[in-house]
């Protein structure tokens, strides 16, 4: 859920493993993740699913995969910004 009452820009869409999300700009993956109900960023060696611990980018516990151009960067969904467009996947690094 986001904050009621907040002024925001123009929203786009992002994918995150094929699903697409609503984003607005100023959020990151993480917060649009969370606002469309998706609470687990990864998953652990065992599957457990594992989400936001620290939110600040140090833990990584939010690590995902962002596919451009042709390649894909794993980054801290917790401090990347979303933009439109953008291909988010959560399984294992690539």
């Amino acid at each position: 859920m986001r904050i009621a009452g907040t002024e925001r820009g123009e929203p786009f869409a992002i994918l995150v493993d094929g699903e697409e999300m609503t984003a607005f700009a100023g959020e990151t993956i993480a917060t649009a993740m969370l606002a469309a109900g998706r609470a687990a960023m990864r998953r652990d060696r065992s599957g457990a699913p594992r989400g936001l611990f620290c939110n600040m980018g140090t833990c990584s516990e939010c690590l995902v995969t962002v596919r451009a151009d042709g390649g894909a960067q794993r980054v801290r969904a917790c401090l990347t910004p979303a933009a439109p467009g953008l291909r988010v996947e959560t399984g294992p690094a690539a």
